[in-house]
């Protein structure tokens, strides 16, 4: 019988990577007091403005409750804004504030510079089939 080592499954692996570079992130948005899911939800925002919070959610993979508070969070620094929906309003839509757009130019470059840190002992072909290797999963 083979021997079962926790630290040789995928599921480990993966889950210590991402940790790993959430914890970095974490740290370098710190300066700008802006999480790593924070980070995920304006950069969503900055691709489509205006998306409401049920298609938010399923694209974050967080549950209503995590994303209200992500949003509220975002809503009381100032970098978004909810608005009802024109045809329902049960329906809130997320948009960006100014201030919120503004990040954008501040830190894209930053997370580019740490996913490139990250990867640096990786060639581009190594990348290239890890991203498609986990897309596939």
């Amino acid at each position: 019988m083979v021997e079962f080592n926790v630290k040789d499954t995928l599921g480990y692996i993966v889950n210590k990577s991402g940790t790993k570079l959430f914890n970095y992130l974490l740290r370098l948005l710190s300066k700008y007091e802006i999480t790593p899911e924070q980070w995920g939800l304006l950069n969503l925002l900055w691709e489509k403005d205006g998306i409401n919070q049920k298609e938010l959610a399923e694209l974050m993979f967080k549950d209503k409750t995590n994303l209200t508070r992500l949003i509220d969070k975002l809503e009381e620094k100032g970098y978004v804004i909810r608005q009802k929906h024109p045809n329902d309003r049960r329906v809130f839509l997320i948009f960006l504030t100014d201030s919120g757009r503004r990040l954008k130019d501040i830190l894209i470059p930053i997370v580019q510079k740490a996913e490139a840190e990250y990867l640096q002992n990786l060639s581009v072909e190594e990348i290239n089939i890890a991203k498609k290797v986990l897309k596939q999963m």
